[in-house]
């Protein structure tokens, strides 16, 4: 078994002098475009069904990170079910968005990276694209530290948690579903084991469920407004890239009970035991102590026995387990496709996990988990550009094309792909997207460190909602304006009821487009489902 797993880990090592599979007979700028690992899934790896939608979505949101944004709550003044219920409200609003931007994923089996070329540009997708894995490896590192300005200790068992990752991560997506359901397990004993531990010790759960906040009138106002907002923001990056994950559905449709239940719900149960845990160390210790593994520490560092050291690995050992599964769905998955798409010529999604790994271990990722009000400045921070992308995102699909999407120029340099427009680049879809940003700008300053009025950081608890409409409604302006080389009528709808690749099926079930409208209102019309022979009727962008 180990020499197994040594050896498949040693096969799966990046070559960066090989070329991509499916490269092979790719040419031009083409080889910038595609590789077999970025074309739409095979039949063979659509593995996940609704049940393991909803419980990857248990084993994703499981994990010590999961705690901090719900127990940081309660450290800046909320009580334990207000910081329950103002992230609970957040997060049923993100989960909707992730079911309509992943719908494209579901659909098509394509990625975000892929997606984003669609409303983009081919070559335009390439900086939303390194947005969206610039936080993928970020959060890649914060969930491998788990903790705060290392020691000799912390730091050697960061390298071991971080070999142990790389190792699983030569296991194909489509064949862990027995690990999501295996993580959750392990998680699941751990918490309930330290819930019940720390309660025991609080004195039951009475007097922790009763402890009140501390923020008072306005103040508390608005850190629950604050909380809602983040409790949506802080899922950006699933929002964003909720197609990296929907592409593996065996059914489009699976998803959507999936998302819409699961991500929520699983959302609520670990905030749930976060807060319980965290109001817990107030009791114990007379100090809120929003960190988990902190908390452990000084349990164990208050009454060194045999019996709490017992507890402490053990309770430690079930969440390194889980970190490790959630570092891959979370994190590793969308960087490698991210990865794979901004240099397919050389890199393939597997490559990409381990490039995730590496940088994510370069840019001392223990630094962001300093202090409550450190880590979520850092959660909120980012969201002003993922938002914008997302904006776009669901505009295009959802109004501009109706739900289709010309698959085979998203992997095109051709000057005729409709996905070409102006040198491979989309103004429209840049444009929203500065536009979205915009307002958001200066609050994004004041919350990396520069002085801003009350009111700026207080408008910029909406940063997420702001940018999401702003860019919609401004890309949906554009191609009214200036409509691009493939548009749909509002009155059609064109989405397929799933796509297969053209050599495993040969079409589209029961999707076959035709009658797609082009550009700049001259009626043209292309018959059969697709572009392919049609003159382009965007000429300049």
């Amino acid at each position: 078994m180990a020499s197994n797993l040594i050896r498949r880990f040693r096969d799966a090592v990046p070559k960066p002098s090989l070329k991509a599979k499916g490269t092979e007979n790719v040419h031009g700028e083409d080889m910038w475009l595609d590789n077999d690992d970025v074309r739409p899934l095979k039949l063979a790896d659509r593995t996940w069904n609704l049940w393991t939608y909803l419980t990857f979505w248990f084993s994703a949101t499981a994990t010590v990170s999961g705690w901090y944004a719900a127990a940081s709550a309660q450290a800046l003044g909320l009580s334990m079910w207000e910081s329950v219920g103002t992230a609970f409200g957040g997060q049923v609003v993100i989960a909707i968005v992730i079911v309509f931007n992943g719908r494209a994923g579901a659909k098509y089996h394509i990625g975000f990276p892929i997606l984003n070329r669609a409303s983009f540009g081919v070559f335009g997708a390439w900086w939303p694209t390194f947005n969206r894995a610039v936080m993928a490896i970020v959060w890649n590192g914060v969930n491998a530290v788990q903790g705060s300005a290392l020691d000799s200790g912390g730091m050697i068992g960061f390298v071991v948690f971080w070999v142990c990752t790389c190792f699983f991560l030569v296991i194909p997506i489509p064949k862990m579903k027995g690990l999501v359901y295996a993580k959750l397990i392990v998680f699941v004993i751990s918490a309930i084991s330290m819930l019940a531990w720390t309660l025991t010790k609080a004195g039951g759960i009475g007097h922790v469920v009763s402890q009140p906040g501390t923020a008072k009138g306005s103040e508390r106002t608005w850190l629950m407004i604050r909380f809602f907002l983040l409790g949506a923001a802080n899922c950006a990056t699933f929002a964003s890239n909720a197609a990296d994950f929907q592409r593996y559905a065996t059914k489009p449709n699976d998803v959507i009970i999936g998302n819409l239940v699961g991500f929520p719900v699983a959302n609520l149960l670990v905030a749930i035991v976060g807060n319980l845990v965290a109001a817990s160390s107030q009791a114990i210790t007379g100090e809120l102590i929003w960190n988990p593994i902190t908390f452990l520490d000084t349990l164990q560092s208050s009454s060194y026995t045999p019996g709490n050291r017992a507890g402490c690995f053990f309770i430690a050992a079930c969440f390194s387990y889980s970190a490790i599964f959630s570092s891959i769905f979370e994190n590793s998955l969308p960087a490698g496709n991210d990865i794979a798409a901004l240099f397919p010529k050389y890199l393939t999604v597997r490559k990409g996990f381990f490039i995730c790994a590496v940088v994510s271990f370069a840019i001392n990722p223990w630094y962001l988990l300093g202090s409550a009000s450190i880590f979520i400045s850092f959660l909120a921070s980012y969201q002003i550009f993922l938002s914008s992308i997302t904006g776009v995102l669901l505009c295009h699909y959802y109004i501009i094309t109706r739900g289709y999407l010309e698959i085979e120029d998203l992997y095109t340099s051709r000057k005729d792909g409709v996905y070409h427009y102006f040198h491979g680049w989309n103004w429209r879809a840049y444009l929203a997207y500065v536009i979205g940003i915009a307002p958001n700008f200066y609050g994004f300053l004041n919350n990396m460190g520069v002085d801003a009025p009350i009111g700026i950081t207080k408008a910029y608890y909406f940063a997420y909602e702001i940018g999401l409409f702003l860019s919609f409604f401004t890309y949906w302006a554009a191609c009214t304006w200036s409509p691009p080389a493939l548009t749909v009528p509002l009155s059609e709808w064109r989405e397929p009821r799933d796509y297969v690749r053209p050599e495993e099926r040969g079409e589209v079930i029961e999707g076959v487009v035709e009658d797609v409208e082009f550009g700049n209102g001259g009626g043209e019309k292309g018959v059969g489902g697709g572009v392919r022979g049609m003159e382009k009727s965007e000429s300049i962008g």
